[in-house]
């Protein structure tokens, strides 16, 4: 696979520091059932790197001295590591709002059996995978067959009430495009979604969110293989706006690897980049430290953030 850092970090991103911090997102491993050709995690079934006990059984301690609204855990397939539901009651249990961020077969591997209706007792918020709501783009993407245990899961999903208008069970799906280019406009896209997925499936959600594709890892590594990485950070760079830096991720949010090491996003974490400073910043150290006003740490990647409408794990800024 193509090394991307060496082509991102020579930079003229401007400097950005964070506000207080509100979320706390967290890699519990790099397993997952799936191979995604956008993947910036690269994970895979093949993936060994899972968090250990001690380190996981510091979530909660950081949840609870920081007062963190949020806990947003991913992966991998998060919901694969064995401590992920008494890790997700033990957020529930502080009152911190809880995400899984889900692939949606997943409900339908072995030893997953009862996992939407564990999901649904403790009002996990689910935000799902689903970069299409066409079988060929899906499975073109995700791989042969995905759409249709896709569509299969978030029927079991609505049938327990997420998505559904009176229910206080949130379902919101995630679009990523297909190839090196920036995704359409969220509000319209997302009546698309709606009309198509409850004419066809009869299936309701919350939310769209429209993701950027970052070119780092496997998705950086594909479009150099192509010889198109420069033309998509040019196009990255061309559709910078501003208007956008006010609200990313990076600003609230800390990401945790699967060792407790700190990082600025989800995508510096997959570059290798920590936080500035000295060291290697440690889950444990936010016992101590809320971070707020430190600086983050930027490269041409962050560009995939603020182009366009923008992109950031809640979707367009």
């Amino acid at each position: 696979m193509h090394a991307t850092l060496p082509l991102l970090q020579h930079t003229q991103f401007p400097p950005i520091r964070r506000k207080q911090l509100d979320t706390l997102q967290v890699n519990i491993g790099y397993r997952c059932n799936q191979t995604c050709v956008h993947c910036h995690v690269n994970a895979g079934p093949k993936r060994t790197e899972m968090m250990d006990r001690e380190t996981m059984a510091l979530i909660p301690q950081v949840l609870e001295r920081r007062r963190l609204g949020t806990l947003d855990l991913t992966g991998g397939a998060p919901e694969l590591h064995q401590g992920f539901r008494e890790l997700v009651r033990d957020a529930r249990a502080l009152g911190t709002r809880v995400i899984d961020r889900c692939n949606l077969t997943i409900l339908f591997e072995p030893g997953q059996e009862g996992l939407a209706e564990f999901l649904a007792a403790h009002q996990v918020e689910i935000v799902a995978s689903l970069p299409c709501y066409s079988a060929a783009n899906v499975d073109q993407q995700r791989g042969k067959g995905v759409f249709d245990k896709s569509i299969a899961a978030l029927q079991r999903l609505n049938a327990l009430g997420y998505g559904a208008e009176d229910s206080s069970l949130t379902l919101n799906l995630v679009y990523n495009p297909l190839g090196p280019v920036l995704p359409p406009a969220q509000a319209q896209l997302e009546a698309a979604y709606k009309r198509e997925l409850a004419e066809h499936f009869g299936i309701v959600f919350n939310q769209l969110f429209t993701l950027a594709n970052m070119p780092i890892q496997r998705f950086g590594s594909t479009l150099i293989s192509k010889g198109q990485f420069n033309d998509y950070m040019r196009l990255l760079k061309h559709n910078y706006a501003a208007a956008n830096l006010d609200n990313v991720m990076c600003r609230t949010l800390v990401s945790v690897d699967w060792q407790g090491f700190l990082y600025d996003c989800d995508f510096n974490q997959q570059l290798g980049l920590p936080l500035p400073g000295q060291g290697r910043p440690h889950l444990r150290d936010l016992l101590e430290d809320d971070l707020s006003a430190h600086g983050i740490r930027v490269a041409d990647h962050c560009f995939g953030c603020t182009a366009g409408q923008g992109s950031s794990c809640g979707g367009a800024l």
